[in-house]
């Protein structure tokens, strides 16, 4: 496993890490990736760290708190290594956000609770709107959680890249996180990954693997469990998901299954800009495929090159479909 520092923070990080919304379990509605074993979950949470991840991203709407809980139980017992990185804002999906420094406050030391830890070291504000990060009160809040030694950092946890762009506008915020894949360059063409770089933040690039879908293992016929947010979206947009995941993996010569999902991730990794990456892994087979990606490398210039013109040709997201 190959290793980068979070921006400014001066925080090391794996650069794979443990996207950890697949373990929280089913949530109401079509909210999560449907059910899931806890014995599996927590094998999962230790291969992973025993593969060289550390950074553990996940947050309290994670199956209401329950994906925080599963982590901080499998690695309790490693907690000096870890860099555990959680949210605020939501404590889950069926109740509305609140962040006001009273409720930010009180989600952190659940959050804490949770972990079984006296620190957490990066607290990322769940989808913030503007106004409320550039709220004194709450500004005053994490800076004084970080100075009694509750949280190292904090930064944003952005709907999308844009968003990102206008929080690092926002407020001096000194990680963000936002969507960045193989079908979705966004962080690359608003402009993201170079304010992070000129402005020193850490990046951690969620949705790597696109739900799943650059794995090329989901083909047009399939179905989702129960629970399963990825049910909710149009055919339309899984359909070209699909079909967009076929025609990028065949430009950088990646067949199905562990050589897509490992193409995938290093494409990522090609960009510098990019702290860490945090694929969701439910299962030790996941854990080992994604944490191998570290050692293979970036993917040549000429792949990226070739991904970057198949994105500038055409979309790979459906008109109606909301992007986030």
């Amino acid at each position: 496993m190959n290793y980068r520092t979070l921006g400014r923070t001066g925080i090391v990080v794996s650069e794979i890490g443990f996207g950890g919304w697949g373990i929280g379990g089913r949530t109401a509605g079509q909210t999560s990736y449907g059910d899931t074993e806890d014995r599996v979950s927590l094998a999962a949470v230790r291969r992973a760290f025993e593969n060289g991840i550390t950074l553990f991203d996940t947050s309290p709407a994670y199956g209401n708190g329950h994906s925080e809980e599963l982590i901080g139980q499998a690695l309790k017992d490693v907690r000096p290594k870890l860099v555990l990185a959680t949210k605020a804002g939501y404590d889950g999906w069926d109740s509305p956000p609140d962040f006001s420094a009273a409720a930010v406050v009180a989600s952190i030391d659940r959050s804490l609770d949770r972990f079984g830890t006296d620190y957490i070291d990066l607290l990322q504000l769940h989808n913030p709107p503007l106004d409320a990060l550039k709220a004194p009160a709450l500004g005053e809040a994490l800076s004084g959680l970080v100075k009694a030694g509750k949280l190292r950092a904090w930064g944003v946890s952005a709907k999308g890249p844009q968003d990102a762009v206008e929080a690092l506008d926002a407020c001096d915020v000194m990680v963000v996180q936002a969507n960045f894949n193989m079908m979705d360059v966004r962080a690359l063409t608003s402009g993201l990954l170079d304010e992070v770089a000129r402005r020193n933040v850490g990046f951690i690039a969620r949705t790597p693997l696109n739900f799943g879908f650059l794995s090329g293992a989901i083909g047009h016929e399939a179905t989702f469990p129960p629970g399963d947010h990825r049910g909710r979206w149009p055919r339309a947009q899984l359909a070209a998901w699909v079909d967009g995941a076929k025609t990028l993996l065949e430009a950088v010569g990646a067949s199905p299954g562990e050589p897509a999902v490992q193409a995938a991730l290093r494409f990522c990794l090609s960009f510098p800009s990019v702290s860490s990456i945090i694929p969701g892994i439910s299962t030790p087979a996941e854990a080992d495929q994604n944490a191998a990606a570290s050692q293979l490398g970036a993917l040549s210039p000429e792949a990226v090159a070739a991904v970057l013109e198949i994105n500038r040709r055409q979309s790979f997201y459906v008109s109606e479909t909301p992007r986030s």
